[in-house]
């Protein structure tokens, strides 16, 4: 039970809080929207125009494709191998990329499969004529798998640990093969899972920015977020940045929708609740098979990782940790981190407490209804419009009132909170509805509310959600390149922006120094927020 005046207190506040979100979203769009309409319109159906959009949806689907399939025999290894040795770590390393930079992980694929990298080196000393080119859509897709393979990996291996032992048990019995295993057992628990894995990655490789910008091969390779970053900042043609801003609106907007239709795949079987144990990876073939799976994945997603480390404490970590410009990069970094993952906290409870008054009143109307079910829906609605278009948008709209540099750390803080907004969400609001419903009533019977509920109810048990929030979405905002790339500049500039400024000036030892560091931050805060693996999906869908 929320008492009345609580009630009226935290519905207001998740109106102010998602008007705000609302009203940013908005302006940028309309500053797009009011633009030159003719020039953009010409631009939207120009040869160039639609050979990004062609290659933007081929190198999605190809990174897609390529995930899955590479994904799905490492998750059934995995999963016959209870007992492989290190499989706990395998699988932590699998978390690793989801909370890595993708400007740090850049690095590390580029130590391996670079012009210099491991792989060039070995193939000119086995006397190859033509080194191996990162660059192009080669380097995209290798890229693209390095970070979305070990997502595919947890979700499928998340789906088939929730099988019972019963199945197992039985197809022991019954002496069903491997094919017919997976036929029966393995696929229906995977099955479900596919569509909605395969729409998120597909909208991760759509939307790609930083991975695109740094191994894209030119015009050739380019997808739409890097084409209206070039549009605006190197080329400063807001009619085509204004076409690609609203084509890639448009893309997203499909894609949320097609996810907003799959069905959940929550249900899980009725069970005895035993421990599982499997019989059908015991016999020598199945643990040699299920061992390269398992090892060649390890190579593929561990040699970037020891590469960008190994890269990283070679550089002068010393020096580089006494220059000024490092300590004035990582001031404005953490600074501009703690003021978004501030706001996402704050919005993110005005929203949750809003939808929690509105479900617990006896008499709900019907625009309470309606509203808290937009409210509940708004938190993904910010993924409709990138951070770049977001950005174009407001680069455009303050353009015309003076230096838009004065506003970038506001502005890339706010797009940060915007981006941390979903998975904030999906962190605090299972904790809130669980702690609102052991103490509610209790609360309210005795009269504690306001500053008092918080105080002795509320912070002793919700402090630990709401740390593991605030440290992921930091950990978001310190490893973004998206919103800083339009806004950076000699006074204002991030460690990401450290990192790809010394890489344009080819200081690859300080460029890895740097990374490293970053790294290492991101990953120390990741690790204190990490989320489970069906909050990604759920958080996009």
């Amino acid at each position: 039970m929320i008492q009345r005046r609580d009630s009226r207190r935290f519905i207001y506040s998740g109106a102010v809080a998602f008007a705000a979100v609302l009203l940013f979203m908005g302006l940028a769009v309309a500053a797009l929207l009011s633009f030159d309409a003719g020039a953009s319109s010409a631009a939207l159906f120009d040869t160039y125009t639609l050979r990004i959009l062609r290659f933007t949806l081929w190198q999605a689907s190809l990174s897609t494709m390529i995930s899955l399939v590479l994904g799905l025999p490492v998750a059934l290894a995995l999963a016959r191998q209870r007992d492989f040795p290190g499989r706990i770590w395998i699988v932590r390393l699998m978390a690793v990329p989801m909370g890595l930079p993708v400007i740090v992980g850049a690095l590390g694929i580029i130590a391996i499969w670079g012009r210099q990298g491991v792989l060039n080196t070995a193939l000119l000393t086995l006397g190859a004529d033509q080194p191996f080119s990162i660059y192009g859509l080669s380097g995209i897709l290798i890229a693209h798998v390095f970070f979305n393979l070990p997502l595919a990996v947890r979700f499928f291996l998340a789906g088939l640990e929730r099988v019972p032992d019963e199945y197992w048990r039985m197809s022991a019995s019954l002496g069903l093969g491997p094919v017919s295993t997976f036929r029966f057992i393995e696929w229906p628990a995977i099955a479900k899972l596919v569509p909605g894995m395969a729409g998120l990655i597909f909208m991760l490789c759509a939307t790609s920015f930083t991975l695109v910008l740094l191994l894209g091969g030119g015009p050739s390779a380019t997808t739409i977020e890097v084409a209206i970053y070039q549009a605006l900042r190197f080329d400063f043609d807001p009619p085509r940045a204004i076409a690609l801003s609203l084509m890639q609106i448009g893309i997203t907007g499909v894609l949320l929708a097609l996810l907003a239709l799959l069905p959940s795949a929550d249900a899980e079987v009725q069970t005895h609740g035993r421990a599982v144990r499997r019989f059908d990876g015991m016999n020598v073939s199945a643990r040699i098979w299920d061992g390269t799976i398992i090892l060649l994945a390890l190579l593929l997603v561990g040699l970037p990782l020891v590469a960008m480390a190994s890269s990283g404490l070679s550089a002068d970590i010393v020096r580089l940790l006494s220059e000024r410009s490092f300590w004035k990069a990582f001031g404005t970094s953490m600074t501009v981190a703690v003021f978004s993952a501030s706001l996402a906290i704050v919005v993110s409870v005005a929203i949750i407490r809003a939808r929690q008054a509105i479900a617990v009143r006896r008499d709900v109307s019907f625009p309470l209804a309606v509203f808290s079910t937009v409210l509940g829906s708004g938190s993904s609605l910010v993924l409709l419009v990138p951070p770049v278009v977001l950005g174009s948008g407001w680069f455009l709209l303050l353009r015309s009132f003076g230096d838009v540099s004065l506003s970038a750390p506001v502005l890339v803080a706010v797009i940060n909170m915007l981006m941390a907004l979903p998975f904030v969400m999906r962190v605090l609001e299972p904790a809130f509805l669980t702690h609102q419903a052991r103490t509610g009533r209790l609360a309210a019977s005795l009269g504690i509310s306001g500053f008092s509920r918080f105080r002795l109810v509320d912070w002793p048990v919700l402090w630990a959600p709401i740390a593991m929030a605030f440290s992921f979405a930091m950990a978001l905002s310190l490893g973004d390149l998206g919103a800083v790339a339009l806004f950076g500049s000699e006074n204002f500039v991030t460690l990401p922006w450290l990192v790809y400024s010394n890489m344009g000036s080819y200081r690859t030892n300080d460029a890895a120094g740097y990374a490293f560091i970053l790294g290492v931050i991101c990953l120390v805060l990741a690790a204190g927020g990490a989320l489970k693996p069906t909050t990604a999906v759920k958080a996009v869908a």
